[in-house]
């Protein structure tokens, strides 16, 4: 039998009102409160009914979600997250995956979301025309990628001080020879490689290091695409001893790479990310943890809240979400004898 509010609410501990408002992620539940009751409708499959309130309020109950990559961890994780509160709200997600330039052009000149969603989360960065044409929809948007932007609701990351604190984590390690995996041809107008890069530059800057453009390479944003940067940076005159990947996938590829070339991590290289990827624990990578999830399901909640009352005051422009470095093992002070 499908599960009813009431039985959410028993399964919860909660009133059945405490449901419907933590769902509709409306303001009065804990966060605490409303992660639980989450789970508990998830695992009871509950889903509000749509019937009634769709006759009433006019809504379609989907909310289009934008995406440039749908089989990228980053994105997939985002958006599973974002579907888990929209699911148990009782809205659908409309799909658009948009990583092609001439889809995603398409996609802006028609607008096929029009008159079809509620509210629309995007997780690639739209240049000023997109946005304008999305403003345009007069519905709801937020996204989790980039920065402030009039008329969206972000919530991200501060990137810059993420990368700050890795390369500075080398850097205090003794490091001077500081190498730079980056995701340089990622999604159109991503704005997070560079805001790392521009964290890394400074860093060394800041501790009189001169940047040497042959420790840098781009790795795609995938594991393939972080080994193949890697074997580049030690085909370099003077290879690095030390690696920040700007994502875990590139770190991982990286540390297959000198695997391959049977180099020791950390005691011939150090190699630091960037995410805390689900398996970045099982492979003892130090890297720079952001609640990837968590900003899909918070970008959801503010989205659902918005629906649920117009009159409000509108969230903040920016929300951003907590990080931290976590050391593992795969960084260590340079070998003494090591090329410096």
């Amino acid at each position: 039998m499908t599960a009813s509010i009431n039985d959410v609410a028993r399964a919860a501990g909660v009133s059945a009102s405490t449901v419907s408002r933590a769902l509709r992620g409306r303001a009065g539940v804990s966060e605490e409160v409303r992660e639980r009751i989450t789970e508990v409708a998830v695992r009871l499959g509950y889903t509000a009914s749509r019937s009634a309130s769709s006759l009433a309020s006019g809504r379609t109950y989907t909310i289009g979600v934008l995406v440039p990559y749908v089989g990228r961890w980053f994105f997939g994780t985002v958006l599973d997250a974002a579907e888990e509160v929209f699911s148990a709200a009782g809205y659908d997600v409309l799909l658009y995956n948009l990583g092609s330039p001439d889809i995603r052009k398409r996609f802006f000149t028609r607008l096929p979301v029009r008159k079809r969603v509620d509210a629309v989360l995007t997780l690639l960065i739209p240049e000023e025309e997109e946005s304008v044409a999305l403003r345009s929809l007069g519905v709801p948007l937020a996204t989790t990628v980039g920065g402030a932007r009039p008329g969206f609701t972000v919530v991200g990351i501060d990137d810059r001080a993420g990368a700050e604190s890795a390369v500075r984590h080398l850097v205090n390690l003794g490091h001077r020879r500081v190498g730079m995996i980056s995701g340089a041809s990622g999604p159109l107008h991503w704005t997070t490689p560079v805001e790392r890069r521009t964290a890394y530059l400074d860093v060394l800057a800041d501790a009189g290091i001169e940047h040497d453009p042959a420790l840098e390479a781009d790795g795609d944003y995938t594991v393939e695409g972080g080994e193949r940067a890697m074997t580049e940076l030690l085909a370099a005159a003077r290879p690095p001893t030390a690696v920040f990947a700007q994502s875990d996938e590139m770190a991982m590829g990286a540390l297959r790479a000198l695997r391959r070339h049977r180099l020791r991590v950390p005691d011939d290289v150090s190699v630091v990310g960037f995410d805390d990827h689900e398996l970045s624990d099982v492979v003892g990578l130090t890297t720079v943890a952001q609640p990837v999830a968590e900003q899909g399901a918070q970008a959801a909640r503010l989205l659902l809240r918005q629906l649920d009352e117009p009159g409000a005051e509108p969230p903040a422009e920016q929300v951003r979400m907590p990080i931290r470095l976590v050391l593992r093992e795969s960084t260590a002070p340079p070998r003494p004898l090591g090329p410096q």
